[in-house]
């Protein structure tokens, strides 16, 4: 194919990757462009060509200042967005270095090079936070696959140990599962599970899984493992598990203080019914998972919240509260 006949093309590429309100390219900058690649054109075909692309779509707009020349003003993602999925990647500890650097500069191809380097030059990443786990997208791609289609599979979970001398070392177990569900939950990616050998639900983290082995068996069904009796709910889990520890879930009725009033709701929803108690606290009922990872969510807003029912969380929150207070004990 001759090169004079992807002239339009080559334009559409040219705007998409260096121009922006700030960039307009002009026709001269074009028919520089387009030499580059050996391609001869007229400065009247220029504008042929971008009127083409506009009938097709494209929002191409024309300046006259700062200089004269054309821009994309808009693009599948818009700058904000991009932003945002840059600013998620950067964040995500389950993503490793590596990787993080790769996707960072395929969302950066969303925009134009001059908004790419002024918006990467704002974010900052912490690189220890990161996992080391460069089967990660593999890992979630079988795990997909395996849940997709209700089968079982197998991978090795590793662990870190606690050394007293400080070296570094793992321990691997084997797993054997039924995946449900892959869920974002406090700044880490879990998979939804059940060990074969039990009957309930497991969290397992996806940064610690290694050699995904997707088998020919069949997923147990969910109703046989947790209270879901069709399909399995990830919103409704997600919602009553805390810091994604698995437990027996119960009506939990709270005593707060007014000022807890709009986290109460960011975490249950808006739904939850809020009982004046006095000027001061409100009641709320709520459902949950009862497990340490509850019993410490709700210690952390100390004297400004008491459980009021059940009775059995009531005393592992005093237990819990004495064995904090016996740790110090003597200091």
């Amino acid at each position: 194919m001759q090169k004079s006949k992807l002239k339009t093309l080559f334009i559409y590429r040219f705007l998409d990757k260096y121009s922006d309100e700030l960039h307009p390219l002009s026709t001269t900058d074009l028919i520089k462009m387009l030499a580059e690649y050996d391609i001869p054109c007229e400065r009247k075909s220029i504008y042929a060509d971008i009127e083409a692309l506009c009938e097709i779509g494209c929002d191409i707009c024309s300046v006259t200042s700062p200089k004269r020349g054309f821009f994309m003003a808009s693009r599948s993602f818009e700058l904000p967005e991009v932003r945002l999925l840059i600013d998620a990647v950067m964040s995500a500890g389950f993503i490793t270095p590596g990787k993080t650097k790769k996707l960072i500069s395929k969302l950066e191809s969303l925009v134009s090079v001059h908004q790419a380097e002024a918006m990467v030059s704002q974010v900052y990443c912490e690189s220890q936070n990161k996992c080391d786990n460069e089967e990660i997208y593999y890992v979630i791609d079988s795990l997909h696959e395996a849940i997709m289609h209700k089968q079982k599979v197998k991978f090795v979970y590793k662990r870190r140990n606690i050394d007293k001398e400080k070296r570094k070392s793992y321990t691997e177990k084997i797993f054997r599962v039924s995946p449900y569900a892959l869920i974002w939950k406090d700044d880490h990616y879990y998979l939804v599970c059940n060990n074969e050998k039990y009957d309930n639900l497991m969290n397992l983290r996806l940064d610690r899984i290694r050699k995904v082995e997707i088998l020919e068996e069949q997923s147990r069904p969910v109703c046989e493992v947790s209270e879901y009796t069709d399909h399995f709910d990830t919103a409704d889990y997600s919602s009553k598990m805390f810091n994604m520890f698995s437990g027996e879930t119960s009506p939990v009725r709270l005593l707060c203080k007014l000022d807890l009033r709009e986290e109460m709701m960011d975490r249950f929803g808006s739904s939850i019914p809020l009982k004046a108690v006095d000027s001061d606290h409100f009641e709320t009922t709520i459902n949950a998972a009862v497990s340490d990872g509850f019993v410490s969510w709700l210690m952390q807003y100390g004297s400004g919240v008491k459980v009021l029912e059940p009775q059995y969380l009531v005393e592992r929150i005093k237990e819990k509260s004495l064995e904090i207070l016996n740790n110090y004990n003597g200091y």
